[in-house]
């Protein structure tokens, strides 16, 4: 289980306030996910644990899924605060 220590993190990024970037945060993400799947080459056993995670993380739909934004969860108070700059 080597290998998970290169893909947990990924689950622990924060996904941007504002949501101009969610596209690009995804994308990122995804294209991250992809090099290093296609670099580094894990194990079947840390490659089905991580995206057993990912699924459940996106399936309950927490507003920390990557993939896409749950129409279900709201925005962050933080999100609508005209007083925050570069966010």
């Amino acid at each position: 289980m080597y290998c998970l220590q290169w893909l947990l993190p990924v689950l622990l990024i924060p996904k941007p306030l504002n949501p101009a970037l969610w596209f690009n945060h995804s994308m990122f993400m995804g294209f991250y996910l992809l090099s290093f799947l296609l670099e580094r080459k894990p194990c079947t056993i840390c490659a089905l644990v991580f995206l057993a995670a990912l699924f459940l993380i996106c399936y309950s739909c927490w507003g920390n899924c990557f993939l896409y934004h749950c129409h279900d969860s709201a925005l962050p108070d933080s999100a609508h605060d005209p007083n925050i700059v570069g966010t």
